[in-house]
């Protein structure tokens, strides 16, 4: 055997032949890697995590190689996710592999750019490409599954396939690579599950849909590492509750596995860890490299411009983002949202003075093609800029990018981290931003948002727990992955955070689950997936359930999506159905940068054209599509308005915000500022907590329940991310003591209870469980697809079915709890309650709205029955109020 010290020369000599130096962090997570550790590796993107968790996996398949082995050291030299230069910041791995080429299903070779050839005992060996050794023929040896890299997005998984290729390569180690996505080849999905592949680069989906086969569990015990990329991505959400059951699997499988985890930083990293490394208590947490370098500039409208108060799309900032993407040659324009993304673009598109295909648009619901060549056109540097929404958010890297422009308040800490970061992804510059407001306050919100970043804030994302759909989707996959023994299932998922605190009871209800659908199932076929065999293993002997299991595993939610495709042509992505479904043949659309026309609907496919000439058209609007407020940026907005914080943001909009405290006063941490308004003919009080809009719609419904306990009155309500306005019909006011009364964070979950609809709340959220759990299997291939309205009858009528003879059904008591923990959010609820209780209430009388309460009014009449535009309605009332007072 080659030996540490050789490995540890291969590697050396590559970095070397780069002009790289390891990073102190890089070597640590080396070191613990050799020693059998786990742990969990937090780095800013750009800093060298690709190779701080591949290196030790690398060191160790080059200390096995015989030793007669040579190297030819040399990648492209144009930096690497491995380490950093001498005298620079870091370089980055996934640019030397886009700039090497390949396409990233094990096609594309490195070019050979700065190859230096190290002799080793027994001389020079032929290679197959640059970079790249051999072993002798005789020597020729047989792949088996040694790393899986995990990524939670199939583009990500396809550029950092390339980055691994080239370092395996560069130090001569004759592996091979695979993609396990839904995007991967027939070859590579063959080899996957033959398990004739060195490393394989996979998404937690298609890493359960690998153990739903029997023959996959002899190949994945022989694994010696599995690497989590992007971790904090999975681990507040239901994929990452299903990546901990299979990593449970795996290590029962092969108890020494070793796993390394890849993060950003959060407010919750040591409980990142322990999520993703329950059986390791106290592994290691790596710190990387310190944080890039963060700037951050403002469009700031001109000093005599009237800038809008609310309810923009900031299009009226088009000539100076126009200006600000001529100045650099390749950016980034991020919008929050898939609908803001398509306006923006066909804005751009209108104006735009180079060629066509120099603007691109990314979104989730485009074809992958398209996605692909806007990705390839930011490598290669012949796209000048791409209106892109959170699918470009993630790790694929692109260092022609010069900047990064954010469309609208990024609503959170890390997510504006992470757009920066896309920028001047090269070694030793810092990441760049620039803000697009769209209206004024979110002036208030980049200033609280540098603030922040300053002190180190950012958020937490807490996991989730006793997700028992994801469970039984899981027993099912093991059921068809040969069976399981109930007993020590049981013991493996508790070895897991989600169901650490699962009980027997919860276990046979579990099992009770997917045996026959509970108790008011049982006498239908349909939901008798597992049987349990005189031997008392569980397993799945139906071949219609198992194709059906197969196509649904996963939990990211269907939209009751409807494909986009030419009469005459290819695919351009997916709308919602509800969008299409009003529509009627001859109606023109925006969509995928194209003004559409619908020719026709049908087998869920609206088949368009290209509508000729110029003109007006829809957007489609997607559900899910608003980002609320953080806890920790509205924290920060708070003490900007409170002038606690100093910002350029702030000084552009002192007037509006001497106009606040003229009118009314200023929120501030120790003070909830609350204001009742007699105007327009209406009576609203509105309340600033500051605590995001789903928040405060909870909060909204609670105080109308019990305000009307007081005294009986007619509410409605509206909310923004920075507070709520209840509407009274005949209320004439409101006391302090009654606030209190109002905010009292004492019965909160009953009261709840009966101020919302929470029965068709728990409908809406079941019809998701009930997919995750597989009481709604998918169409079987050759059928056409069930609608959106066929779907929500099915889970209707199945929620009906269960309330009324199995109220007690383990999936009615789920959708509940989800109800109150992610719509509702009822711990951040009575922590804003508590918070609440705490402060000095300020309660203002002002004769007209104010800059505070004028934007959530606008969003009050949105909703009613006008005969006149709701923009014009809302630019007439601006405009009275500027007038009234100097605006």
């Amino acid at each position: 055997m080659a030996g540490r010290r050789e490995a540890q020369a291969r590697l050396s000599a590559w970095f070397t032949a780069q002009g790289w130096k390891p990073a102190a962090f890089q070597r640590e997570v080396w070191r613990r890697y050799l020693a059998g550790e786990s742990g969990l590796l937090h780095t800013p993107t750009g800093s060298g995590k690709t190779l701080a968790a591949f290196g030790g996996p690398l060191l160790e398949a080059l200390a096995a190689l015989p030793s007669s082995a040579s190297v030819e050291a040399g990648a492209d030299g144009d930096g690497a996710d491995a380490a950093r230069p001498a005298g620079t910041g870091a370089g980055n791995a996934r640019a030397a592999a886009a700039s090497a080429g390949g396409d990233g299903r094990g096609q594309g070779r490195p070019r050979r750019a700065l190859a230096a050839r190290v002799p080793v005992a027994g001389g020079a060996k032929r290679t197959s490409g640059p970079g790249r050794t051999r072993a002798p023929a005789a020597a020729k040896r047989t792949p088996h599954l040694q790393v899986l890299w995990i990524t939670p997005l199939r583009a990500l998984a396809a550029d950092t396939l390339r980055a691994l290729r080239v370092a395996t390569e560069a130090v001569g180690l004759d592996w091979q690579l695979g993609l396990r996505t839904g995007d991967a080849s027939a070859r590579d999905r063959r080899l996957a599950r033959a398990g004739k592949l060195d490393l394989l680069v996979i998404t937690p989906e298609s890493l359960s849909l690998l153990l739903s086969y029997p023959d996959t569990a002899p190949q994945l015990a022989r694994l010696r590492c599995v690497i989590v990329d992007e971790w904090h991505e999975l681990l507040g959400n239901k994929r990452g509750v299903l990546l901990q059951l299979a990593l449970a699997r795996l290590r029962a499988l092969n108890p020494a596995l070793r796993t390394w985890g890849l993060s950003a930083t959060l407010g919750n990293l040591p409980e990142a860890r322990d999520v993703l490394l329950p059986h390791a208590p106290g592994a290691a947490l790596v710190s990387g490299a310190r944080p890039r370098g963060f700037e951050l500039e403002t469009l700031m409208p001109a000093a005599d411009e009237r800038f809008a108060w609310a309810g923009h799309l900031g299009l009226a900032q088009l000539p100076r983002v126009l200006d600000a993407l001529m100045a650099e040659r390749t950016s980034l324009l991020f919008a929050n949202t898939r609908s803001q993304a398509e306006l923006w673009h066909r804005a751009l598109a209108s104006v735009w003075p180079e060629a066509p295909e120099t603007l691109a648009l990314h979104h989730g619901s485009l074809d992958p093609a398209l996605r692909a060549a806007a990705e390839q056109g930011l490598r290669d540097g012949s796209i000048r800029c791409v209106v892109a929404t959170s699918s470009l958010d993630l790790g694929v890297d692109f260092p022609a990018v010069d900047q990064v422009l954010q469309i609208g308040s990024p609503k959170g800490i890390a997510r504006l981290l992470q757009r920066a970061g896309r920028a001047r992804h090269r070694p030793g510059e810092s990441g760049r931003v620039v803000c697009v407001p769209t209206h004024a306050l979110e002036l208030v919100e980049y200033a609280a948002a540098r603030e922040a970043v300053a002190r180190g804030a950012i958020e937490a994302r807490p996991p989730p727990r006793l997700s028992l759909d994801v469970l039984a989707q899981h027993c099912v996959t093991l059921a068809l992955g040969g069976g399981f023994d109930a007993d020590a299932l049981y013991d493996e998922v508790r070895t897991t955070h989600a169901f650490a605190a699962l009980s027997p009871s919860m276990w046979q209800a579990v099992l009770e689950f997917i045996v026959q659908g509970g108790r008011a199932l049982s006498n239908y076929p349909d939901f008798q997936r597992v049987v349990r065999g005189d031997d008392g293993l569980y397993r799945v002997e139906d071949r219609r359930i198992a194709l059906r299991h197969r196509l649904s595993i996963g939990t990211i939610a269907s939209d009751g999506a409807v494909v986009v495709r030419f009469l005459r042509g290819g695919a351009l992505g997916s709308v919602e159905e509800s969008f299409v479904g009003r529509l009627r043949r001859g109606d023109r659309f925006h969509f995928a940068g194209r003004l559409l026309e619908l020719v026709r609907l049908e087998d869920m496919t609206a088949y368009v054209r290209n509508a000729p000439g110029a003109g007006d058209g829809t957007v489609p609007r997607w559900l899910g599509g608003k980002m609320p407020l953080s806890s920790e940026l509205g924290r920060e907005v708070e003490r900007a308005f409170a002038g606690e914080v100093e910002a350029p943001e702030l000084d552009a909009i002192a007037g509006l915000l001497q106009l606040q405290a003229r009118l009314s006063a200023l929120p501030g941490p120790d003070r909830l500022l609350v204001e009742w308004i007699r105007a327009r003919g209406g009576r609203y009080l509105f309340v600033y907590p500051f605590a995001g809009r789903q928040v405060h719609e909870g909060l909204a419904a609670l105080l109308a329940l019990r305000w009307g306990r007081m005294a009986p009155d007619s509410f409605a309500f509206s909310v923004n991310d920075y507070g709520f306005v209840l509407s009274a019909a005949r209320a004439e006011g409101v006391d302090e003591a009654q606030l209190r009364t109002l905010l009292d964070p004492v019965a909160l979950e009953d009261d709840l209870r009966e101020s919302l609809n929470l029965g068709e709340l728990a409908r809406r959220q079941f019809r998701e469980i009930a997919r995750v759990a597989g009481l709604l299997p998918p169409s079987l291939p050759g059928r056409a697809p069930r609608s959106m309205r066929q779907l929500q009858a099915s889970s209707g009528l199945l929620f009906d079915v269960l309330q009324r003879f199995d109220p007690d059904h383990m999936l009615l008591d789920q959708a509940e709890r989800e109800v109150f923990s992610a719509q509702l959010e009822v711990r951040r609820l009575r922590e804003t309650l508590d918070d609440c209780a705490r402060r000095d209430i300020v309660l203002r009388t002002p004769r007209s709205f104010t800059p505070l309460s004028f934007p959530l009014w606008a969003e009050a009449v949105r909703g009613r029955l006008s005969t006149e535009d709701w923009r014009t309605r809302v630019q007439r009332a601006a405009t009275q109020l500027e007038r009234r007072h100097g605006g």
